[in-house]
């Protein structure tokens, strides 16, 4: 009984300083031109990696390598063209959503019907026409 008292306390302790240790910061994203400025780590990486998905691509695919360490990406730069047409292309579905869809609500509240990347995309970086 004792013994598991004190596995049961050791466990307790290791939980307890596992969740007062600081939290790993990220640092606030730059140059965000049409995501929401105050958009959590959490949810511009879900983005990032839904529209990397939806056009079957990698993050190099619009975002250049960091100067001071190559094996490193660049996120805010806007050096390539494939990241300004990702903010076209991504502006056009919301005012496509915004115009045609998004009236309906299903009962957790995300719109039933709207396009996204993969409407057109499907896996591909260029859709066919």
């Amino acid at each position: 009984m004792k013994k598991h008292l004190i596995i049961t306390c050791a466990l307790l302790m290791g939980v307890f300083c596992a969740a007062s240790l600081p939290q790993e910061e990220h640092p606030k994203p730059k140059n965000l031109k049409v995501l929401p400025k105050n958009i959590s780590h959490d949810e511009l990486d879900k983005t990032m990696k839904s529209w990397s998905k939806a056009l079957g691509v990698k993050c190099s695919f619009c975002h250049v390598s960091r100067q001071d360490d190559p094996k490193k990406l660049d996120f805010a730069s806007d050096a390539k063209p494939e990241k300004d047409m990702a903010r076209s292309m991504y502006k056009m579905t919301m005012k496509i959503n915004k115009k045609y869809f998004g009236h309906e609500k299903s009962h957790d509240g995300q719109a039933v019907l709207e396009v996204s990347c993969n409407t057109c995309h499907r896996g591909d970086k260029h859709p066919a026409k």
